[in-house]
């Protein structure tokens, strides 16, 4: 359950790094592909995609996926949260309800006998 929790932390910030990639883009000028190959920002982040992938393959080889993916779930509902600190994007109680239920229903998956 610990590497799970750890990949489940490790998909906001990789998120966050390709908001990051994208504002960054934006600065930038000329053509497309100059603009993509100097965006260390989205090189950072695809690194990062690359290690998460990894770590996932990893996770794989020692945990059944029906009991791995409920984890990948709860870091999807993180991002949000790391969009607002960060990006100072809106968050409101819905998003917020959403993700309790979303943990909710995690607690249920992973106590159901195996």
């Amino acid at each position: 359950m610990l590497l799970c929790a750890g990949f489940s932390l490790a998909l906001p910030v990789g998120q966050a790094m390709f908001k990051w990639a994208a504002v960054h883009h934006g600065r930038q000028s000329g053509t497309l592909v100059a603009k993509l190959a100097g965006n260390w920002p989205l090189m950072t982040a695809l690194a990062w995609y690359g290690l998460t992938a990894i770590f996932w393959f990893y996770i794989l080889t020692r945990v059944p996926l029906s009991k791995a993916y409920p984890f990948a779930l709860a870091g999807t509902g993180l991002i949000p949260v790391v969009a607002w600190l960060l990006f100072k994007e809106p968050l409101g109680w819905r998003m917020a309800a959403g993700y309790v239920l979303m943990l909710a229903g995690l607690a249920v998956i992973q106590s159901q006998s195996a």
